[in-house]
């Protein structure tokens, strides 16, 4: 089982096991040529609520989606039964996000840490994963990224 999601993160940049606000997977090769922020959050963390998730809301409005890919990842890493699809699905609606959100798969029922989350080496919540239009990863950062330094290295990366 862990081979197969190693090999799918490895093909389309992550784990994914479900999809929120798209109609189809969503795989980073499909992404090249845009800039792309890879937002990940937890329902339940203070700082993804506070800072995060809006700022992703953020970009996704203010840059141009055929530029700028915005992706959510919900990374669970604690509270499992708290914080399921059916939860996630009602957090999207509250908060009129309008991003592709996806599901970070488990690796297994005893390992807590997602397949993306681990794969990446995430410290945890609000994480943010910045690619340039090659699809290489320019920003890993955990904790809040300022909204001004941000909305610059993605313009830089546009240019």
């Amino acid at each position: 089982m862990k081979d197969a999601i190693a090999d799918r993160i490895a093909r389309d940049g992550w784990a994914v096991s479900q999809w929120f606000n798209a109609d189809h997977a969503i795989t980073l090769p499909q992404l090249s040529g845009k800039v792309i922020v890879l937002h990940t959050f937890q329902m339940l963390c203070r700082g993804c609520v506070l800072h995060g998730t809006p700022q992703a809301q953020k970009v996704s409005q203010l840059f141009p989606r055929d530029r700028v890919a915005v992706i959510g990842l919900h990374t669970v890493f604690e509270h499992h039964d708290a914080m399921s699809p059916v939860s996630l699905k009602a957090f999207i609606h509250e908060n009129r996000l309008d991003f592709p959100i996806g599901v970070d798969e488990t690796i297994a029922d005893t390992y807590p840490i997602p397949a993306t989350m681990a794969h990446y080496r995430m410290q945890g919540t609000p994480s943010l994963l910045l690619f340039d239009r090659d699809g290489k990863l320019r920003k890993h950062a955990f904790g809040q990224v300022e909204d001004m330094a941000l909305g610059a290295e993605i313009a830089a990366l546009m240019a």
